[in-house]
């Protein structure tokens, strides 16, 4: 099991705790209601069953990738990852050795995007997707770091407060562990 699959089983496991109920009285819920559009299953779950956006983004995700059905597929598919990496699969070991990294700092929220992945927690800490064909990005949430030329402020507003550019997993290095480590626990 990949560390991102790891990762969305953790916030299932998680959001069944926290919400009381299971992933299949969830669906239920979805099937009974007889929605069918993503926006429509996300406000219901929110609505419902006091679901943060990023927990009921997942559970709809799931519940129509796993066609409704009462028993979710026990590993969830990679193919949200793998979209975001279409086209740029060397850029693939950059994300899987920041993943690792994060991974063991404990547990968050693994939220895939369009074009990038949220980290969360309580709330979002990072973000890592591909910039270019050669360089991942990783957006980091965080205050009091002083901007470098490896580390780039960005403008105020925006979902991050700093960008790093990696073109290799050896990028991976203390340096950028540390950074994001101290997003990770800002975020907690």
């Amino acid at each position: 099991m990949s560390t991102i699959d790891q990762a969305i089983e953790t916030q299932l496991k998680n959001l069944q705790a926290r919400s009381g109920r299971t992933l299949a009285q969830l669906f239920d819920a979805l099937r009974a209601s007889g929605l069918t559009r993503h926006t429509d299953m996300i406000a219901l779950l929110k609505r419902d069953f006091a679901l943060g956006h990023g927990d009921a983004n997942l559970v709809a995700h799931r519940f129509r990738a796993d066609g409704g059905s009462a028993a979710p597929a026990a590993t969830p598919p990679d193919a949200a990852v793998d979209g975001i990496y279409a086209g740029k699969e060397a850029l693939r070991p950059v994300h899987d050795a920041l993943m690792q990294a994060i991974g063991a700092f404990g547990e968050f929220e693994v939220a895939p995007k369009k074009g990038y992945v949220s980290l969360r927690r309580k709330k979002q800490f990072a973000m890592i997707g591909p910039a270019t064909k050669t360089q991942v990005e990783v957006g980091l949430n965080m205050k009091g770091v002083a901007a470098s030329d490896r580390l780039l402020a960005l403008p105020a507003g925006g979902m991050c407060q700093y960008k790093v550019r990696l073109a290799a997993a050896a990028d991976v290095d203390g340096e950028l562990v540390g950074w994001l480590r101290r997003a990770y626990d800002a975020a907690g």
